[in-house]
């Protein structure tokens, strides 16, 4: 038998080499394989450097794969292969003969490789599955003979020969016809499109015309419009993803009830309309995955419309942004109540009502994210304590009314966390010690609640992974972190907003990558200390509204990468340090600090700033002509001061400006009529300028669904970013405004208010359409109100009031529609006032008095005659002309009385001036005796 064998297996080897194959591998594909990476490594790149002309059996090649039996290859994975070409890598053409000879090949990676193109027709009769995905493509390869007798029958349904089931084109750019052959391909069970930058939802009726396509992805495109109907007759569609396109309007209720075979069904990010019941899936018994998340609030969706029982028993639901359930109290879904293997839940930002569901917890033990921020869910924060949730990487339940203390337990029940935001409820009590056997925490967020205490040591020793503390806005006290606190992975620290005391912790130096610390209006006291220097990685450091005092210490200087420092309402200066580095600066707040001497030289160079807020200090000197250098500079306040001389003209250079305040100074002279280049608003400010993004905070492994075609590995949501909002305060409409985030964003204002300008006001101001906010008052202002203020259109608060202005008031200010505060008391003005229509019927005698010669409503009434000169006896009615002459008569006599005795009395009181007046009588009369 042994024998037999042998002989069997003789004869095979000598049948493999009659017909000139290798022990595994076919000469004619090694040599396919080693043209493929010749193409591929030129012209000096060095990858798959084990494909060697030495190694004779190609199958057992990195990237390749063969059949155990044929030998023939049939996987080959060039993902990322051409990165070491060149940097940034160059788009480039790879010829489609080249894969020819690869009969068998079944699937094909070539994701990421800067692909432009693919020349020739790719047609191998066994590809089954084509990955393209990240490249440069702008049309998708022919995949079909195009000689062959289907290729030229237009109207055929069939390719016969193609077998491509699976074509991923993730991350292309594609052209909008770029899929007009792909439609022909009716072998395809699954295609994926995500990021392509398509937007013609023609193409989308194409695809439906695919029957017998099984997943769909058309993730991160441009797709607008309602949903193509014809989605509802692909009965084969177990995955449809549609989501963050442009889709509007109502998500038809026959797609849910039609698509029977539906697994996995994703909405999120578009702009949905309308009502969904998800009663419509009450026939969907294979279904897995549902997500509706971030629908802008236009559509309404109610889960409690009759009486329907779920088929399915779902791993993943998500649903957020809606008007959940508007007619049943906007309760949570109750059918998630039969509902026992979930693996992740999404209900944020749906106004849901009801105590907080531990249900949810208690029937899904295998729960790994648990996400319900932004709702009205109140009661007690209960756990179900008999259980250990040990599969939880996620907590959030962030911005609702959850109010009392937490367990006790917390870190047993979910000791597994990664993320964990309770911030914005109302809980109370101290924060238990056993969060810190939380060990794998990365993200602690328990800000803006009633905790009080100390921070406990348990959490400050044993949550080594923790990469963001937030602890912002509650009662805490003691010492800002416990003694030996130890967090070597710390990036994010705010503790601001309690009522912490004593120095700055020095236990921070254990944190050697912290690049954001707040510990803002606390109690800490003590200086500066000189070590803040020594973590240079400090990105954002902010302790404002604290007891600090004493200098900056020099090695502040060593803080080379600080974009946002906010060291206000402290006693800390006299000086900043001339080493001080802020030339990345972007957002530098020192108001209300004991700075003096002139403007601060280090500024100096920082031409990356933002917002310069250096109000209510002691700096004076001059304006330095270089602040037109800072051409990134949009908020300047310098508002309380003793800066004086004129208004450098090198500040028109700062085209970005949106906020100017120079009030409360000793700046004298004219002003520049250059102002007027300021942009204040002209430009939209892109949100990223008013706000740092400063990284992830968390990634956490979301429950993958492993889609039969191995296309869709997750299903979004999780992660999150630390955003930090611009705060910027300045007066308008005689109050002091806190604008921040996307309000400051859209306001734009001048204020030159209190200090010694002179001169008249220049007309170019008037052209400052977007400005919103204009406040030239309490100067030495002269002339008329320009006429050309009517075209300060978005105007809400004009003050010109306490100066020296003359003439009327242009009737041309009714124009200004959105004028909410206006002022021109205190002036010299006169004429009738403007009429009281749109908003100026809404101005009263305090916007017009110390003006005597102004008339009209709501003041004193004057006739018609009187178009702009002053109160005149012609312009009067005769009563009142009468006790005017009255009052004028009764005022001249007796000051003549009161003169004329005083003069008497004065000669009475001193004689050698009695002496002195007869004698110069007596020479005008010779004849008088003295």
């Amino acid at each position: 038998m042994k024998c037999l064998l042998l002989c069997m297996w003789t004869w095979v080897l000598l049948v493999l080499m009659g017909t000139g194959r290798s022990i595994g591998c076919l000469e004619e594909e090694r040599n396919a394989l080693l043209k493929i990476k010749a193409a591929f490594n030129h012209p000096y790149g060095s990858s798959l450097q084990s494909w060697s002309e030495d190694d004779g059996d190609c199958c057992l090649w990195n990237h390749v794969e063969c059949d155990n039996i044929t030998l023939h290859v049939t996987r080959l994975d060039l993902y990322l292969i051409r990165r070491d070409i060149i940097s940034p890598r160059r788009p480039w053409v790879i010829d489609a003969s080249l894969f020819l000879p690869l009969e068998e090949l079944q699937e094909l990676e070539l994701t990421d490789n800067a692909l432009s193109g693919i020349n020739g027709t790719l047609y191998l009769k066994n590809l089954k599955k084509l990955s393209l995905g990240v490249n440069h493509l702008k049309r998708v390869p022919s995949l079909y003979k195009e000689n062959s007798v289907e290729a030229q029958n237009l109207s055929s349904s069939q390719l016969e020969g193609v077998t491509l089931e699976v074509l991923d084109l993730t991350g292309n750019n594609l052209v909008n016809d770029a899929l007009t052959d792909i439609v022909r391909i009716t072998s395809l069970k699954a295609i994926v499109i995500r990021f392509c930058g398509l937007n013609d939802s023609k193409l989308l009726e194409g695809l439906c015309r695919l029957k017998n396509l099984e997943e769909l992805d058309i993730y991160g495109n441009g797709f607008s419009g309602p949903l193509p109907s014809c989605l509802c007759n692909m009965t084969s569609l177990s995955v449809l993803d549609v989501q963050y396109n442009n889709f509007s309007g109502a998500i038809p209720s026959t797609l849910l009830s039609n698509l029977k075979s539906l697994e996995y069904i994703a909405f999120s990010g578009n702009a949905f309309e309308g009502s969904l019941s998800l009663a419509s899936l009450a026939n969907t018994s294979n279904l897995k995955v549902f997500l509706l998340l971030d629908n802008l609030y236009h559509l309404e969706v109610n889960t409690e419309e009759g009486t329907w029982f779920p088929p399915f028993q779902l791993w993943a639901f998500g649903l957020s942004n809606c008007v959940l359930n508007k007619d049943a109290d906007s309760v949570i879904p109750s059918f998630l109540k039969e509902q026992f293997d979930l693996r992740d839940v999404q209900l944020g930002h749906n106004g849901m009502t009801g105590s907080f569901p531990n249900w949810l917890l208690r029937n899904n033990i295998h729960l790994e994210q648990f996400d319900l921020p932004g709702n009205n869910l109140s009661g007690a924060f209960h756990l179900p304590s008999n259980l250990s949730l040990v599969d939880m990487t996620w907590f959030d339940v962030s911005a609702n009314i959850i109010e009392g203390e937490l367990p006790s337990q917390i870190g047993s029940i979910l000791p597994n966390l990664q993320y964990l935001n309770l911030s914005y409820n109302y809980l109370k009590g101290r924060i238990p010690p056993s969060i810190g056997n939380m060990e794998n925490l990365e993200t602690l967020d328990m800000s803006n609640n009633g905790f009080m205490g100390e921070i406990s040591e348990i959490l400050a020793k044993n949550c080594k992974l923790l990469r963001l503390l937030k602890l912002s806005g509650n009662n805490l006290q003691g010492q800002m972190l416990p003694r030996n606190s130890s967090f070597p992975g710390l990036e994010q620290l705010y503790l601001d907003s309690n009522r912490f005391t004593g120095d700055i912790s020095p236990d921070i130096l254990n944190s050697p990558f912290l690049e954001i610390l707040d510990v803002s209006n606390n109690s800490i006291s003590g200086t500066l200390p000189n070590w803040i220097g020594d973590i240079s990685s400090l990105n954002v450091l902010m302790l404002a509204s604290n007891l600090l005092e004493g200098p900056l210490s020099l090695s502040f200087c060593n803080l080379k990468h600080l974009t946002r420092l906010d060291l206000s309402s402290n006693n800390l200066g006299p000086n900043i340090p001339h080493c001080a580095n802020f030339t990345v600066i972007k957002f530098l707040h020192l108001t209300n600090d004991k700075l003096t001497g002139h403007f601060p030289e280090s500024i100096f160079g920082a031409s990356s700033i933002v917002t310069l807020d250096l109000r209510h200090n002691a700096l004076s000197g001059k304006l330095p002509n270089w602040i037109g250098s800072l051409q990134n500079l949009k908020v300047l306040l310098l508002q309380g001061n003793k800066f004086e001389g004129s208004i450098p003209l090198d500040l028109c250079m700062l085209k970005n400006m949106s906020i100017l305040d120079l009030s409360k100074n000793n700046l004298f002279g004219q002003i520049p009529s250059c102002l007027k280049d300021l942009t204040f608003g002209n430009d939209e400010v892109p949100s990223y300028v008013f706000g740092t993004t400063l990284f992830i905070l968390n990634e956490v492994d979301q429950y993958m669904y492993q889609s039969r075609f191995s296309l869709l590995n997750s299903y979004g949501g999780g992660g999150g970013y630390a955003y930090l909002e611009e705060k910027v305060n300045f007066r308008t409409k005689r109050r002091l405004e806190l604008y921040k985030g996307h309000i400051l964003r859209l306001m734009s204002g001048m204020d030159l208010s209190q200090n010694n300008l002179t001169g008249f006001i220049p007309l170019e101001f008037g052209y400052l359409s977007q400005l919103l906010a204009l406040n030239l008052s309490h100067n030495h202002l002269m002339g008329q109100i320009p006429t050309t203020f009517s075209n300060l259109r978005n105007v809400e608060s004009l003050d010109l009031s306490n100066n020296n202005l003359t003439g009327p008031i242009p009737p041309q200010l009714t124009e200004l529609y959105t004028l909410s505060y206006f002022s021109v008391a205190h002036n010299n003005l006169s004429g009738r006032l403007p009429d009281r229509k749109y908003q100026f019927g809404t101005f009263d005698k305090e916007s017009y008095e110390g003006n005597p010669l102004l008339c009209g409503p709501p003041l004193t009434s004057c006739d018609g005659s009187n178009q702009g000169g002053g109160i005149t006896p012609s312009s009067i009615k005769a009563g009142e002309y009468d006790s005017w002459k009255e009052a004028f008569l009764w005022s001249f006599a007796g000051s003549y009385v009161v003169a004329f005795f005083g003069v008497v009395f004065f000669f009475y009181l001193n004689s050698h001036c009695q002496y002195l007046l007869f004698k110069l009588i007596h020479k005008l009369i010779p004849s008088l005796p003295l």
